[in-house]
């Protein structure tokens, strides 16, 4: 089974407010390092971008693949990623730009765990985590029937295809603190994920992000 993995790229966060995608992180921009790290888990790379958003150069093995519309959601973007990969690849997972500790071994043993189904999803009892996810490509179908009918989540296709709920716990065997999880929303959660990581802030990208 050939797996690929699909990093969601947002442009702009709300309580970021620049790019999370170029955010320096050591030598490597916040994207860089993602997908080297993804990279060590999956056959083949995909970043799914805004219509006109704007990216880094980028590795020429990775696929940029692009929003059909504009502020759609998350479910508009797996569905530009599995679309781009659907003749080479029979699953993704599908992640963020924006979580610069993930752990390929999680993502490994979350791709175990797909089995014979279509969606494999980290699940707490309460909370899913759609973004760290391993979705197959014959959910395609299934997903344009949602967004015709304007559902903008993933966690819209859970009740509807073959879905295996992965507890959280079991997870923690790979990635005992979950830090793939850890998505960076705030100036706060960035700083404290580069000092985690050994790195420093640049100064001018702490002014810009705490004027």
């Amino acid at each position: 089974m050939r797996i690929a993995g699909i990093v969601l790229c947002g442009g702009m966060s709300s309580r970021m407010g620049l790019p999370k995608a170029t955010l320096p992180f050591g030598p490597e921009l916040m994207i860089e390092r993602v997908l080297r790290l993804l990279g060590q888990a999956v056959d083949s790379l995909v970043v799914v971008a805004a219509p006109d958003q704007e990216l880094p150069e980028l590795p020429a093995a990775v696929t940029i693949a692009r929003d059909r519309h504009e502020g759609f959601g998350p479910l508009e973007g797996l569905h530009a990623g599995l679309t781009a990969i659907r003749d080479q690849a029979d699953a993704a997972y599908v992640t963020g730009c924006d979580v610069p500790l993930l752990e390929p071994g999680f993502v490994r043993y979350l791709i175990d765990c797909l089995e014979g189904h279509q969606i494999a999803v980290p699940f707490d009892g309460k909370f899913y985590q759609p973004l760290a996810t391993v979705y197959r490509t014959n959910i395609l179908s299934e997903l344009e029937t949602l967004l015709r009918e304007g559902h903008r989540r993933p966690v819209s296709l859970y009740g509807i295809v073959d879905t295996h709920r992965v507890p959280i716990e079991q997870l923690k065997t790979r990635d005992p603190e979950l830090e793939t999880l850890a998505n960076l929303n705030s100036p706060e959660d960035y700083f404290a994920a580069v000092q985690r990581a050994g790195f420093e802030v640049p100064p001018e990208i702490r002014r810009a992000l705490t004027a």
